[in-house]
């Protein structure tokens, strides 16, 4: 598998640096997009110009000329790339046969051009109209016994006005059925977090960086999943910060990191070291690891220091004694074992803790996908409010969220679980009474669709069917759809695992041009620090037959609700009128969103606890309790390994720039199973040995990926790692966190096989 033959080289070079200015260069070649993409990344993240495709993280305030990242470049070449898949491409490929090809391959084939639609006679996707394509997902919709037989996907990269659009748009059809990429990833931060704090978002922006006098990043592979970041740690390193880093895989950016837009750095070939302290934490040992902390500062100021800030705990904060109480209960002992840390280096960290005025936590999908995840974010913010951290500058909790307009999204208005309050301003405003009752997450729509009362499936972007777990049983369940709508700008594996009628609906990119009967468009996008921007493609669309997703999604309401009383076709044309409507659902957070969008910085929105209010039930910051130090169910075997399935450096989500993962050492292969040598030694497995993963689980489904070479790599004792999506067949649908719906792809035990 990959371009030549695989081979592993430790790598020791800081990252960022010449390696990514290198790595930019080639994939504007590989995509014949030299010339053009690079004129296209001087407006990416520039004010008048697009928002970056790929991850989520603020726009500073443009002081350099050039604000992205290797990333963030290898989204827009791919994005703006020359190659197209063409009719007489579908013509050449029946779908089975595009089914023996990668995700790596149908990737590189380029940008779809025109509606196609699956022909059962002939194997093939067949060219289609628009309008008989809006007509046939029309007439599956309205012939369905219910609405809620439909599943409504959405991927983190539609901007807001098509988002917003969708919401409505299903809602008036009839169901809450909204699967989203957050359900996969940061729904426990949207749904730990409010009982908590207020909010579901993070209370951090990119300011609290120049003011922060603590950073701890946990579970966050940031040279990776947002590169941009780096530039932020790069000069809080600087200013003497001292940053924390927990996490079971050493990052290559997150010990040394040389930024690409430094000359001199550049030049000398030199780099900033960033972490100050890494704390090398088994899988699933954060809970005890965060419990061991509070435990120092509880014992701390039982000694008689002043640990704690008991002004603002008396102000805002209920439920402190009962922290207190099952912390203190903890015995070290279990807290090391578990956490897999020494109590010394504990209590270092929480040295550099108290010591800080004003820290901020920021994490990653390291904390957010275990099967107790929205109960162990609670802890992080239970140990940013003893010492009040919260609404003061350099201060707060901080998810660092991965696609550009995820939160963006949730915020709009995708959400299965919406409250009745946004409900009654859906029916005030657009004057149809919207269902009640929750819909489907990710995990409950395969069920569905397992279960047979699924039928159609749309989605608004995304590789649903390579991203969710059980990857064997999902694509058996999308197989027995009636209908599935892929709205994409390029192939992917889930047009090729469809239903007995299928449509692949070309768009507009983000970095392209949206032009309307009323002149240009443009979309916003809301960042994982709240902050909203116009985002203005400068390319020529990929093909005249691409339609903007604002298009798509209205002109699928006006085939499937011909008696809608909104006004869709407008919306068509005017971007301004979305959102005037979402201003009017959400006058707490978008009133004068018109005006407030010609800044060319955005505006932020209203997160309360900034503010120091609390919108909870008791009106209050909550201290909630999660007993033991478990954030995931215990495995009585002795052969149990904890598997984290995580991303390579050349990859965002399920897309696959290359098989090389440079930062890790590995090159042209991604079956590999990166391993601790001692433990492989205790297995009587050599380096590069062969062998296979199988789940180990109660369900009675067998569940094996054959063909991984073990690698050495610096893993805590227990804990393996791999690639997703390729690891996604070992983990259950039934493995996920209860609160959020989030697959605990993090933790999924396995044994090793080698028969």
């Amino acid at each position: 598998m990959g371009e030549s033959k695989p081979r592993y080289k430790r790598y020791d070079s800081p990252a960022g640096g010449w390696g990514a200015a290198a790595a930019t260069a080639k994939v504007l070649l590989e995509q014949s997009v030299f010339t053009k993409g690079s004129r296209a990344l001087l407006s990416m993240n520039q004010p008048g110009g697009f928002k970056c495709p790929s991850c989520a993280f603020p726009d500073p305030e443009c002081k350099k000329t050039l604000e992205f990242c290797e990333n963030g470049a290898k989204a827009l070449a791919h994005e703006a790339t020359r190659f197209r898949v063409t009719r007489d491409f579908f013509a050449q490929y029946s779908v089975t046969a595009l089914g023996e090809q990668s995700d790596y391959w149908l990737e590189m084939q380029g940008r779809l051009t025109e509606p196609m639609r699956y022909d059962s006679a002939t194997d093939h996707y067949v060219p289609v109209s628009w309008d008989d394509a809006f007509a046939l997902i029309g007439d599956h919709l309205r012939r369905l016994d219910s609405p809620h037989h439909a599943e409504f996907y959405t991927s983190g990269r539609t901007p807001n006005e098509a988002a917003f659009l969708y919401s409505i748009f299903v809602r008036e059809f009839g169901t809450n059925n909204f699967p989203d990429c957050s359900n996969m990833c940061h729904e426990p931060t949207s749904r730990g977090l409010p009982p908590a704090i207020g909010v579901g978002k993070g209370t951090v922006i990119l300011e609290d960086f120049e003011h922060t006098e603590a950073i701890f990043i946990i579970g966050q592979n940031t040279g990776t999943n947002s590169p941009r970041m780096m530039t932020n740690l790069v000069e809080a390193r600087k200013r003497g910060v001292p940053i924390v880093v927990v996490n079971p895989m050493p990052e290559r950016a997150l010990i040394k990191f040389t930024e690409p837009q430094d000359v001199v750095q550049m030049a000398t070939f030199g780099s900033t070291p960033i972490a100050s302290e890494f704390v090398h934490i088994r899988i699933g040992g954060d809970l005890a690891f965060l419990k061991g902390m509070m435990k120092v500062m509880f014992e701390r100021e039982d000694a008689g220091e002043p640990i704690l800030d008991r002004a603002f705990l008396a102000e805002h904060v209920v439920g402190l004694d009962e922290l207190r109480a099952d912390v203190m209960a903890q015995d070290w002992d279990e807290i090391v074992r578990i956490s897999g840390i020494e109590e010394a280096q504990i209590r270092r960290c929480a040295e550099v803790y108290i010591r800080s005025k004003a820290t901020m936590i920021c994490y990653g999908m390291g904390l957010t996908q275990h099967q107790l995840s929205s109960r162990l974010l609670q802890q992080v913010a239970n140990i940013l409010l003893l010492k009040g951290n919260f609404g003061k500058p350099g201060a707060g909790i901080s998810p660092i969220r991965g696609h550009s307009n995820v939160q963006g999204d949730r915020t709009v208005g995708i959400d299965e679980k919406p409250s009745q309050a946004y409900l009654d301003r859906v029916r005030e405003v657009f004057g149809f009474e919207p269902p009640r009752e929750h819909g489907h997450h990710t995990v409950e729509t395969v069920e569905a669709m397992l279960d047979g009362t699924a039928r159609v499936f749309i989605g608004l972007g995304g590789n649903f069917v390579r991203a969710v777990p059980d990857t064997d049983r999902a694509y058996a369940a999308m197989r027995k759809l009636d209908l599935t709508v892929g709205i994409a700008t390029k192939l992917n594996r889930g047009h090729l695992i469809h239903g007995k009628d299928a449509l692949i609906l070309p768009v507009v990119a983000r970095s392209e041009r949206i032009e309307t009967e009323a002149g240009e468009q443009f979309v916003t996008i809301e960042d994982s620090m709240s902050n909203v921007t116009a985002s203005r493609g400068v390319l020529d669309p990929a093909s005249p037959d691409c339609l903007p997703e604002v298009e798509i999604v209205c002109r699928m309401a006006m085939a499937t609700l011909p008696a809608s009383k909104i006004d869709w076709a407008r919306y068509i044309h005017d971007y301004g009128a979305i959102r005037d409507k979402i201003a009017e659902v959400y006058p707490e957070i978008y009133a004068g969103f018109a005006e407030k969008i010609r800044n060319p910085k955005g505006f932020h929105l209203d997160v309360a606890p900034r503010r120091l209010v609390w919108k909870t039930p008791n009106g209050k910051a909550n201290m909630l309790v999660l007993p033991g130090l478990d954030v995931d169910t215990p495995v009585d075997d002795p052969e149990m390994l904890r598997l984290a399935t995580v991303r390579s450096h050349d990859q965002f989500n399920t897309t696959i720039y290359s098989y090389s993962d440079r930062y890790r050492g590995v090159y042209n292969d991604r079956m590999v199973l990166f391993m601790n040598a001692e433990d492989r030694a205790a297995r009587g497995l050599e380096a590069g040995a062969k062998i296979a993963l199988e789940t180990i689980s109660g369900d009675g489904v067998a569940r094996r990926v054959d063909g991984l070479t073990v690698l050495d790599y610096a893993m805590p004792r227990g804990a393996v790692a791999g690639y997703y999506p390729e690891l996604n067949p070992l983990l259950p649908l039934d493995h996920y966190d209860r609160i959020s719906g989030t697959p605990a792809a993090k933790s999924i035990p396995v044994r090793v096989v080698t028969g």
